[in-house]
This record gives structure tokens, C-alpha cells and sequence, in this order.
């Protein structure tokens, strides 16, 4: 699937698996076009990644805007070529880790999971959709999202974000079976427990990341990198068959 022409689009590339992403993506020839949400501060070590990346002769365009906007998404569709986009990763990670406890004067609220399943769901068969209508999806695509163990999972605080990735993987079971016969393979990638920035926003995070590598076989936690690589491998000729499913990163991690 290596073309030079070809363009991965990401959303949510500017760290975790998102950004480990664009990098195994870049280096094997895509094109790269994140969108990302970042304050002034994170910004020069990004760009400096992001110049690393153009080092492999590729394009790289960024946009420092809200992915959940409509006229973000007016604004980059018109920066991608025609039938170019071969690739589509939703890596937004934005949600609600409040509880449901009654008592709790904070407690979750239906707009908190509302703008939770937005961002880390809805949002990816919106881009894709309006990529598909714009004609800026390619002959062959590989979609995907990432989704997580949480799926089935309770987690402290992780309510609304677990009723997004649930959200997700049912949109990604449609996706593929009515987009099939427009050349578009829809499959999620579940990560193992995974240090990113916004894991470590999740109450808890520390305790959830030591019980997770006591149990993984390897004993080690999955890292950005190890879940970039079975996205790359997604994007291979040889993965055209694989469609609909939901390809586990973990080690074995989940098995315990």
C-alpha cells in the first residue's frame, strides 16, 4: 500500500499512539496530515517531531485546531487531495473521567457523556463519511480507531469513555460491512495498558499501570510504538482481508 502519492490522515497526532503513528506511517512513505489540539507550549518539541518526520521526503501539514469543529474539518478536507487519503486514524482521546457516583455533587452528567461519545466516536465516522463524500478517500483504505479494554472493563471514572469505545467498535462493524464495496477496511485496535498522556489522566492511572504489567505475560506495558507498528501492519496488501475486526495490542495482556 506504500505509494508516494498516498496520504495518511490522523486525528489526535500530537502524542501516544497517535504520534507513534505519523512516524512508522512517515517513514514508510505516507504523507502526513495530522490534526491536533495543543496549547503554545507543547508545541516546539511537536514541530520538531514533526520535522523529523519530514526527513523522510514526505509531506507533513498540521492544523492546531479542535477536530470536533465542523469548519476544522472544512479546512483540512480542502487541504488533501483528490482520492489521495489512504489512511484514516482516530486517536482522539478527549472524555468526561468523572464518576456516577449519586452523592458526588460532580457526578457525571448526560452532557459530560454526550461530548465524550462525540469526540471518542461519533467524530470518526464524521471525518470518514465527509472524506468519502469530499472524494478524498483513495481506490484502497484502511480505517481505524483505537479503542481499549475499558470496553468491557469498569475502571474508576472511565464510565463515560467506556460507553464511547463500545460506541466506537459498533460504528467500526458498520463501517465495514456498508463501505466494503467502496474499497474502505474498517477495524479498531485495541491497545494494551499504555502510558500516554491521557491514561495518566484517568484516577488511579498508577495502580492501573502496575497491576497491568504484573499480568501481561511480558511483563511490561504496551508502548506507543508497539501499537504503531500493528497500524503499519494494517496498511500492508497483505491485511486487505482483515476487516471489521478489533486486532488486540497487548501481549497477551487481556488474557488475565
Amino acid at each position: 500500500m506504500k505509494q508516494n502519492d498516498s496520504w495518511a490522515l490522523i486525528l489526535g497526532g500530537s502524542s501516544g499512539l497517535g504520534l507513534a503513528t505519523a512516524v512508522k506511517l512517515a517513514a514508510s512513505g505516507f504523507h502526513i496530515c495530522i490534526v491536533h489540539r495543543d496549547r503554545k507550549a507543547n508545541l516546539p518539541d511537536f514541530e520538531t517531531k514533526c520535522e523529523a518526520m519530514r526527513k523522510n521526503d514526505v509531506l507533513v501539514k498540521t492544523f492546531n485546531a479542535s477536530a470536533l469543529k465542523p469548519e476544522t474539518l472544512d479546512s483540512v478536507i480542502h487541504e488533501l487531495p483528490e482520492e489521495k487519503v489512504s489512511v484514516l486514524v482516530h486517536s482522539i482521546a478527549k472524555g468526561s473521567l468523572k464518576t456516577l457516583t449519586e452523592n458526588d455533587s460532580n457526578a457525571l452528567s448526560l452532557e459530560d457523556i454526550n461530548l465524550t461519545l462525540h469526540a471518542m466516536a461519533t467524530s470518526w465516522y464524521e471525518w470518514a463519511k465527509a472524506l468519502k463524500q469530499a472524494n478524498r478517500f483513495a481506490g484502497d483504505v484502511r480505517n481505524m480507531a483505537f479503542t481499549s479494554e475499558g470496553n468491557q472493563k469498569v475502571w474508576p471514572g472511565y464510565g463515560a469513555v467506556s460507553a464511547a469505545k463500545v460506541t466506537l467498535e459498533a460504528l467500526m462493524r458498520q463501517m465495514a460491512v456498508e463501505w466494503a464495496c467502496q474499497g474502505i477496511r474498517t477495524n479498531c485496535v485495541q491497545a494494551g495498558t499504555t502510558e500516554t498522556p491521557s491514561f495518566k489522566m484517568i484516577p488511579g492511572s498508577e495502580q492501573l499501570a502496575e497491576a497491568a504489567a504484573k499480568r501481561n505475560p511480558f511483563n511490561r506495558l504496551t508502548t506507543p510504538e508497539d501499537v504503531a507498528n500493528a497500524v503499519w501492519l494494517l496498511c500492508q496488501p497483505e491485511a486487505k482481508w482483515i476487516n471489521g475486526t478489533i486486532l488486540k495490542v497487548d501481549g497477551g495482556e487481556s488474557l488475565r
